[in-house]
């Protein structure tokens, strides 16, 4: 793809303003937010693999902007949608810092002792992106993968969803709905229902009736949160009569079978072809902002090139992410953006063009990432934190403009690590020893980052790692 810096585009900036939420019209626009899961930064044609064919994602970016500093909230899937639902640090809520385990399981302190208390996940008294839309007039739906807690207290329709399909937790056969201890997945406002066919496909057939059966005055906002690239590692042609082994090898995060990781990929990119087709043929696009992004980084089955670590550590290959954002005549087509960025920004654009209100006692921590492409303001410097908790292992980092402080902390030690991502985005020159005094800067910032989030989240207190 061509690249056009965000500097060439000024004189169509004006325009492109006017149009961003239709206000000649009164208009607000719709948000159709697709979602990968375990997606790798190098995993899409667009940024620059070869042997997967995404013609569709690859057409989205060119009708838009493609970002290369875009970050996920967390390395695992639980804690970014949580950072997207509520346009918040995870951290403030408490037990979510990593994924809810399979069977509803707290996997470290904080969640451990919310899943005793029947508690672990997103509470409702949250105030949530589709609850402020739908209190802002517009209808809202998810279709694809929630993880934000088992019990039915925590379901999306207690969020604000007015419609729901969704599996809850984190992986499951995507032909049979079981998961890899047998616990049943598939539910629609907390009730356990009976369907028919391959995961991807159903969530995309469901987005699809959505978008061909919408016929109200009210804009939308339609969640399409896919299981896919997750394992098990099943492809739309693998379906069997009876549910994967709970020992098969396709369970195995790690381990994807390469013709199969890329057939679940290429799938969904024909999927979403079609949603995207359903936009057009409905006269949608012209008032329907479409958003595509990764949860976190690919496991060690994706492909994350060029970028070092995967899925579930804070290096770049762990949280760095595919991000595109289109709507034509207000984002300009094949734009590259370098802007750092990270997944509640999404949360903050939606709300600021819809028109609605957030919480002003939990202000939304992101930027709004829309208007600023849309208006082609100049990329500026940013401050972002990182921390994730399984067991006694914890992951922290914080970037600040292009210096990356990064540390691993394991029972008693931990090991620090500093680089300078405009010259090293691989992470492969650690400069804590050569530039010691940046180090503790970073670090200093980020202890005191933590020391805020984790006094004030949900749960009682635990010692800082």
């Amino acid at each position: 793809m061509n690249r056009i810096s965000c500097a060439g585009w000024i004189l169509l900036s004006l325009c492109f303003a006017a149009d961003a939420n239709d206000d000649a019209t009164g208009k607000r626009p719709n948000f159709v937010f697709l979602l990968a899961d375990d997606l790798g930064y190098g995993d899409l044609g667009c940024y620059g693999r070869q042997d997967i064919q995404t013609p569709n994602i690859d057409r989205l970016a060119a009708s838009g902007v493609r970002f290369t500093n875009h970050y996920a909230n967390g390395p695992e899937c639980s804690p970014t949608r949580v950072a997207l639902m509520t346009g918040r640090y995870q951290q403030w809520v408490g037990g979510l810092e990593c994924a809810i385990g399979t069977g509803n399981v707290g996997r470290y302190d904080d969640a451990i002792r919310l899943r005793e208390a029947n508690d672990l996940g997103l509470p409702t008294e949250e105030r949530t992106l589709p609850r402020m839309l739908k209190e802002a007039g517009y209808a809202t739906a998810i279709f694809g993968k929630w993880h934000l807690g088992y019990e039915p207290k925590f379901s999306p329709d207690r969020h604000g969803f007015d419609q729901t399909l969704y599996c809850i937790g984190g992986g499951m056969d995507y032909f049979h709905y079981l998961d890899n201890i047998a616990g049943y997945n598939l539910f629609s406002d907390g009730h356990p229902v009976r369907r028919e066919g391959y995961f991807t496909d159903m969530i995309a057939d469901e987005g699809i009736k959505y978008l061909n059966e919408y016929n109200s005055d009210k804009p939308f906002f339609l969640y399409l949160p896919f299981t896919c690239p997750h394992f098990p590692y099943q492809g739309p042609n693998d379906g069997q009569p009876n549910p994967l082994p709970l020992d098969s090898p396709l369970w195995i995060q790690n381990e994807a079978p390469p013709e199969v990781y890329i057939a679940m990929v290429e799938h969904m990119d024909k999927r979403i072809g079609d949603v995207l087709d359903t936009i057009a043929q409905q006269n949608l696009s012209e008032d329907t902002f479409v958003i595509f992004a990764s949860d976190n980084g690919g496991s060690k089955s994706a492909r994350n090139e060029p970028l070092s670590g995967f899925k579930g550590s804070a290096f770049e290959g762990g949280i760095r992410v595919p991000a595109i954002i289109s709507k034509p005549n207000v984002i300009p087509a094949a734009k590259v953006c370098d802007q750092a960025c990270i997944t509640f920004d999404f949360t903050k654009s939606i709300v600021e063009l819809a028109g609605a209100s957030e919480d002003p006692k939990k202000p939304l921590e992101g930027i709004d990432i829309i208007t600023h492409v849309m208006n082609d303001q100049p990329d500026f410097d940013r401050t972002l934190y990182w921390r994730k908790q399984r067991g006694e292992q914890v992951w922290k980092a914080v970037r600040q403009g292009n210096l990356k402080y990064v540390a691993e902390h394991n029972g008693k030690r931990q090991t620090d690590h500093l680089f300078d991502l405009a010259v090293d985005i691989s992470e492969q020159h650690d400069l804590s020893a050569s530039r010691s005094a940046d180090l503790q800067r970073l670090r200093g910032k980020y202890e005191q980052w933590e020391t805020v989030v984790r006094k004030n989240r949900r749960g009682k207190p635990s010692p800082t790692k």
